[in-house]
Order: C-alpha cells, then structure tokens, then sequence
C-alpha cells in the first residue's frame, strides 16, 4: 500500500494484491474498510510514519565529527565516530524542535545498531559467522530529557551515544544476549526501544555502510541507489545512512519517521540534509 501526495495537491493512492490470495470483490471490501478508516478519528495523519530519502555531503559529515569533538576536554578519550556524530546531531535537532508545553514530551530514547559479527569474529569466538544468515545485532540506547539534549552541547550529546553503544560492543554483551535468547526460545523478541510505550519519541539509527555495492550486478551494471527498508510495527523510527553511489564520501540517508519528525529535519537551519534527486544521481 502506498499513499503519495503531488506538489499540485492531488493524492495517489497505491495497493497491491497476490491474485492466489484475494479476487477483486474482496479487494473492493479491503478499499472501502481502508477508505472508512481513514476519515475515522482512529488515524491521526500527524502521527504517521513517513519515509524519505536525502544526501549528505561529505564535508558536512566531517565538520559535525569536527563538532562532535572539539570541547572534549578528557586526555586520551577516543575520537567520536562519523556515525556516533551523525546520530548526535540527529538526537540534537529533533529534540530542539520539540516544545515541551505543545507536545507533552519528557524524555527522548535514541538507539544505535550494533553489528555482533564483528564484535564475535575479531574475539576468534566464531569465524563462521561471516556466513551465518540471521540477525547477529544488539540495538543499546540512552534515554534523556528533551530539555537535556537541547541545552547540552553537540560534544556532550555524541559521548553519551558513545557510552552505550561502547558497553554493547563487547565480547560479553552479544555472548550475554546469545545466552538469553537460548533461554526464552521459542518465544519472540524484540528489542527494547522498539517495544517501548514510554514518556517521549524513539529514533534508532542503524548503518548501510558496508553494503557490498562492488559485489552487486544483476548484468546491467552497479546500481544507480540502494538503502533499506524495514517495516517494523510501532512508532520507534528508524534512520540508516549508507554511502553515496557517487563514491565521494557523502551519504545516502533513508528515513522511516513520524511525520512531525521528518519536518523538523527538513525545518533545521543547519541544512545537512538534502533531497536526492535524478542530477544528484547523474542520471540525467
């Protein structure tokens, strides 16, 4: 199902059905029930989850990893990643369009992904792994006041993001997680700010980067765009950042956020992020 709005004002309206599943008179009932629930006031359209697609340059990349480090003032403390600056500045700009008296928010989660695979292989625990197809991930995070992340300083914000991803990027950690697993089998999981109902938003960013754009060609040649896309249920939004095709060091950066979300990027006067369109692409 896809819902799109024209810059003239019009709305298209998208849907797709298997044939081996449902014939046209049961679609027809699908339409009209969608169609009723749509006008009913169970959907409130600010407070659905949209998804986009922007550019960042790479000098951009690099002047928030500048910013993300240049007060701190703790000898021998390790660089903050491009990523751990990335997803601060992210943490930092919705929260600082977040009016405490309109929205009602306290507090604000945010995630990173971590990839268990490299954390496992480099520990020699188990050099299979490179094969191993399933998910191999732990998604730690930290959870502040609004207020807090508005005030501090864009430093501050990135070492808070690097103390909990740090704790999870251990041997331990994902040996930990690979016991609890075993013990509730077969009952699902979920990851806990992806099931969350607390006081305030969630964004949780994940990385593309090492998508194996070299390695994929379907025999028309590499790909113009990549990114992913995962249809998870609630309202914990995503962001993945993967490279540019361009090869330049900018970012390809895929967002699955509430609507309110979106426009606060959008409305951030800092203008990291940028639409990508067919030029940008150089496919005109």
């Amino acid at each position: 199902m896809q819902v799109t709005q024209l810059k003239c004002g019009g709305i298209i309206v998208g849907c797709t059905f298997d044939h081996r599943v449902a014939d046209a008179y049961s679609a027809n009932l699908f339409l009209v029930s969608w169609s009723e629930l749509m006008k009913s006031e169970i959907l409130n359209p600010n407070d659905q989850v949209t998804s986009r697609i922007y550019y960042v340059t790479g000098d951009k990349i690099e002047h928030l990893q500048l910013l993300a480090n240049c007060h701190d003032d703790q000898k021998g403390t390790s660089q903050r990643s491009k990523l751990e600056s990335f997803s601060a500045f992210m943490w930092k700009t919705i929260a600082c369009g977040i009016n405490k008296e309109t929205w009602g928010f306290n507090n604000f989660r945010f995630g990173i992904v971590v990839d268990g695979r490299t954390q496992l292989i480099i520990n020699n625990v188990d050099k299979s792994l490179k094969g191993y197809f399933v998910n191999v991930l732990s998604i730690p995070f930290g959870e502040k006041k609004v207020e807090e992340v508005k005030e501090k300083s864009l430093n501050w914000v990135a070492n808070v993001i690097h103390e909990f991803v740090d704790i999870a990027k251990t041997q331990e950690h994902f040996l930990g997680l690979i016991d609890w697993i075993e013990a509730h089998r077969p009952e699902p999981s979920m990851a806990k700010i992806c099931a969350m109902n607390g006081d305030g938003p969630a964004v949780v960013v994940s990385s593309g980067q090492h998508f194996p754009v070299k390695k994929i060609n379907f025999g028309w040649g590499k790909p113009a765009l990549w990114s992913y896309h995962f249809p998870w249920a609630g309202k914990s939004g995503y962001v993945m950042p993967m490279p540019s095709p361009k090869g330049n060091g900018d970012w390809i950066v895929y967002m699955h956020l509430l609507k309110w979300k979106i426009e606060l990027i959008k409305a951030s006067p800092y203008h990291v992020f940028k639409s990508v369109t067919a030029n940008y692409l150089n496919l005109i």
